[in-house]
């Protein structure tokens, strides 16, 4: 008794910690290095490559990631908890097996690892977050220098470099009609027409147009800035305001007639057109207008009338060479050469004449005889080709002229696959003797080489062409018969 009451005395009286000298080592230090040497000692034990190569094995005693395993620990998870601790607390048995089994998916390799040895692991971050909601890493702080972009202390002239950098600044700060001027002044100086017009439009929107337009009168290079920039995105309405505080009547005519362009309607847009005759425009505008509205009246009569033609088939050029699209809205010359493929014998009273198009609308003679001998050649009607060349004198006499020169003249005829013989004809007109020789030996006119040889005396050159034409042709026949001769 004696001895066990002097071992309860020492138990008591003893302790673990013992009296501070200055030979100790620092206790924080000894409990950090315990630390490092426990949690090495268990990564020793977890950390073994070898596991990776052996199969892990749960609790349950079935290997982990197999598919009763996450079946069993599926529908446990929820309940296998409470209801061992329901069934150990009414047992009351102490037995191993009476004890709740603690769900984990979790191997303690890939805890400390930081990675899934299978696919049907979750990840670590998933291990910790019980809920749905998804953490996400915190975002960088910005430089403080980054905040001043969004302060209001930016002078117009530090506000116009940052805004040329591409940053963003905030330009409601400029409250003050004086401030946004040396905005705007700032902005032109810098020569960059995004800045002067992101400038223009912040000053769109907070000043009153009087105002925008008296300041702007005297800055022309913002004014013209905004005039583009009004066209460009249509705000009709603005810019005309703006060209009639200017006093620019002609521009402001101009900008009213542009408008016919977005009038489908044939009917309207021609009302349109008879209004816009009275704006004052200049006097070559004027005219110009007129015709306008004079060409789109005699389309709408000639659409309606060939229409009908078409649809009755009482017209055999109709019939023959049906339209591919009507000709509302045509220019002058697309009209031209219409009138000229359909109408072209039509007497000159009629409004579809071709001579009618050309006196109403005093058509030059170069343009008029392009576009009807491009059109003739396409429907291969050479006598009116000749008839279109063909001039009478006070005599009597006849003489083919061409106000565009022959040469053209062969080269429209040859695109649309003239014959011979036709284009032999105009190539002989063709003044210039080179230019002949070129014309003939492109297009194989041989009666034209050889009398362009002969007439200038030539024997070699007429001698080095019989090369060219067929052996035994009349061709070769006729370069004989000259060289003989």
């Amino acid at each position: 008794m004696s001895r066990a009451r002097a071992d309860e005395e020492e138990y008591w009286h003893s302790s673990k910690f013992r009296a501070f000298t200055f030979d100790d080592e620092d206790d924080e230090l000894s409990q950090l290095k315990e630390s490092k040497r426990a949690v090495n000692s268990l990564r020793d034990i977890v950390n073994d490559d070898d596991d990776d190569d052996l199969e892990r094995v749960s609790w349950s005693g079935e290997p982990v990631g197999s598919i009763s395993w996450s079946i069993k620990e599926t529908a446990s998870s929820s309940t296998s908890s409470l209801e061992g601790r329901d069934s150990s607390l009414q047992k009351g048995s102490s037995s191993y097996a009476a004890f709740p089994k603690q769900v984990s998916s979790y191997s303690l390799s890939s805890l400390f690892k930081g990675r899934n040895k299978l696919p049907s692991f979750q990840s670590l971050s998933d291990a910790f977050s019980d809920t749905g909601v998804k953490n996400y890493a915190p975002e960088l702080r910005r430089p403080k220098a980054e905040y001043k972009d969004y302060s209001s202390d930016w002078s117009p002239k530090d506000t116009v470099r940052r805004m040329q950098r591409g940053k963003i600044c905030s330009l409601e700060r400029f409250r003050s009609l004086q401030d946004k001027l040396v905005l705007l002044d700032e902005a032109v100086a810098g020569h960059d027409g995004n800045v002067i017009t992101a400038v223009l439009i912040f000053l769109k929107r907070t000043l009153r147009r009087e105002i925008l337009f008296r300041e702007l009168e005297v800055r022309q290079v913002a004014l013209c800035h905004l005039i583009h920039f009004l066209k460009e995105t249509g705000e009709q309405k603005l810019l005309l305001d703006l060209l009639r505080f200017l006093d620019r009547t002609e521009e402001v005519a101009l900008s009213q007639y542009r408008e016919h362009l977005n009038i489908q309607d044939v009917e309207k847009r021609r009302e349109f057109l008879k209004g816009c005759i009275g704006l004052p425009f200049s006097a070559e505008d004027t005219s110009h207008i007129q015709d306008h509205y004079t060409l789109l009246e005699r389309q709408i009569i000639i659409e309606a009338n060939d229409r009908h033609l078409e649809t009755a088939g009482q017209s055999e050029i109709f019939r023959k060479y049906p339209r591919k699209a009507s000709i509302l809205n045509m220019p002058l010359v697309t009209t031209l050469f219409y009138s000229c493929f359909y109408h072209y014998t039509e007497a000159e009273g009629t409004f579809s004449s071709p001579t009618n198009l050309k006196k109403t609308f005093k058509i030059p003679d170069k343009q008029y005889v392009l576009t009807a001998l491009a059109a003739r050649a396409k429907l291969r009607a050479w006598d009116d080709v000749d008839a279109l060349f063909t001039t009478k004198n006070w005599l009597g006499y006849t003489k083919k002229k061409a106000p565009i020169g022959f040469h053209r003249v062969v080269e429209i005829l040859q695109r649309n696959n003239a014959p011979v013989q036709v284009l032999q004809e105009y190539v002989r007109l063709v003044e210039d003797v080179e230019t002949r020789l070129n014309l003939a030996t492109k297009y194989k006119c041989h009666d034209v080489v050889i009398e362009t040889y002969k007439d200038l005396k030539d024997r070699i050159q007429l001698t080095a062409y019989k090369c060219k034409v067929e052996r035994g042709s009349a061709d070769e026949e006729k370069i004989n018969s000259i060289l003989n001769n």
